[in-house]
């Protein structure tokens, strides 16, 4: 039996949509940990594929404010994960 996760255990500070799904209503989006998921796009203000929004998680309950630069931070994210792995070239290549 796993233990009680807190909300605060896993980091959901920023998310970007990649795309909303018209026939579903969900929201494909990625966090700045690279993970993607799906939520309902209804949940999101102004929601639009592109959009990046801040996660708040008080006791009241989850906020989704839009970030105008969040789609700009996390693909800054991606490029520095593709320069950080960089392989190292063959010998007889």
């Amino acid at each position: 039996m796993m233990p009680d996760a807190s909300p605060t255990d896993a980091p959901l500070d920023l998310f970007v949509i990649d795309l909303i799904d018209d026939q579903t209503g969900l929201a494909d989006v990625e966090d700045l940990q690279g993970r993607t998921f799906q939520i309902p796009a209804a949940w999101l203000p102004a929601a639009a594929d592109g959009a990046a929004y801040r996660v708040s998680v008080t006791a009241q309950g989850v906020t989704f404010t839009p970030d105008a630069s969040g789609a700009r931070l996390l693909r800054e994210r991606s490029k520095q994960t593709l320069l950080d792995f960089h392989p190292e070239p063959e010998e007889n290549a």
